[in-house]
């Protein structure tokens, strides 16, 4: 089996943004800009898709573009929906308009190899965002303490399954996407968590199983199966808030829902939603704006053959080589404090407050 990646904080501390040279007009996202009349730096960013979640899209696009306008920069972000051909093609068109930074959030990681190499061969700049492409040869990696997002995420499940007084709990674990990297380190951290309630007995290990692609209409298949399988499951370990949706969906069918708990990550409005509603005990938010905030820094230092500061280094262990990266701090979330999700402003109270959430919202606190 595949290690994970090990991370090494190392004492540099990521300094404040680098700021544009030069005159430059911001760019609308589909190439038209032009930056410094020094470096006139060109970036790429391919996105996986909008499927697996809806922070690809809502967000990561959203800051990314908004870090590059701030910049001068042009730009131009695409989405593969999830196909690893176009995610190529992409990449193809991306090299050959010129791009001297391309930033990829791989698909997997053999197609997200070849598409470094290919940038590598053609002298133009690599970043990793979001997931390190094992064997890759990004230059950087810009994501989160992946481990401690799924430490967060057992942690929480326990703190729930306590809280309900659930003795001996049967938990079920519906982990991500076997190919994404992340997945066994956010696998890492709630294993961390729970694998010793299991060894000592005070917890049920039940269905354990991966989701591939993060498709959320096959985790509840799955997790349907699973409940058939275990009736008794008292716990979900879902590694997004996809796939805890698609968990909390079978056992309203139930109705069960709100008595077992359920875990997922991406503070997405659905799973901030559940967690007002006490149908998913809790969420991680990752504050997307720093992570495309600090990937454009990368890329604009990268871009003008500056060396950029990083807080961080990541082993990939099929390369064989430290990455230098920056990554950001996670937070869990919980009913008490989905309001400060709403105060960074990354979900906005009219999008999370509609219908039947608003007197929920009011009574968690948020204004």
């Amino acid at each position: 089996m595949r290690k994970g990646i090990l991370l090494t904080v190392a004492s540099a501390t990521l300094l404040a943004s680098l700021t544009a040279c030069g005159d430059s007009s911001s760019d609308n996202g589909n190439g038209n800009g032009a930056g410094s009349d020094d470096a006139a730096p060109k970036i790429g960013v391919i996105l996986p898709d909008s499927k697996s979640s809806a922070r690809w899209e809502t967000a990561d696009r959203k800051y990314l573009a908004e870090a590059f306008e701030a910049a001068g920069v042009e730009y131009d972000i695409q989405n593969a929906q999830g196909d690893k051909q176009d995610f190529q093609t992409i990449a193809d068109q991306m090299i050959t308009s010129g791009v001297t930074v391309l930033m990829i959030v791989n698909l997997d990681s053999g197609t997200g190899k070849a598409v470094l190499d290919k940038a590598k061969s053609q002298g133009v700049a690599t970043i990793d965002y979001d997931r390190l492409t094992l064997g890759g040869s990004a230059q950087y990696y810009v994501s989160f303490d992946n481990t401690e997002v799924g430490k967060l995420q057992g942690e929480g499940l326990v703190s729930c399954l306590e809280e309900k007084g659930v003795e001996q709990p049967l938990v079920a674990t519906l982990n991500g996407s076997p190919t994404d990297n992340n997945a066994l380190l956010f696998a890492e951290g709630y294993n961390g968590v729970l694998d010793p309630k299991y060894d000592s007995d005070e917890y049920t290990k039940g269905p354990d199983q991966s989701v591939p692609d993060w498709d959320n209409a096959e985790a509840a298949t799955i997790f349907e199966q699973m409940l058939t399988s275990e009736p008794g499951i008292n716990g979900v370990l879902a590694a997004n808030d996809g796939l805890g949706n698609a968990a909390v969906a079978v056992l309203r069918k139930q109705n069960r829902n709100g008595e077992v708990p359920v875990t997922g990550q991406d503070a997405t409005v659905q799973g901030l939603q559940n967690i007002l509603a006490g149908d998913q005990c809790m969420t991680v938010y990752k504050a997307i704006k720093k992570e495309a905030e600090a990937a454009v820094r990368l890329a604009v230092s990268l871009a003008k053959g500056e060396e950029a500061e990083t807080n961080a280094t990541v082993h990939d262990p099929e390369a064989g080589r430290d990455v230098p990266s920056v990554l950001e701090s996670p937070e869990a979330i919980f009913r008490d404090n989905v309001k400060d999700v709403v105060e960074d402003g990354y979900v906005t109270k009219e999008e999370l407050c509609t219908g039947d959430y608003a007197a929920l919202c009011e009574e968690a606190g948020i204004n």
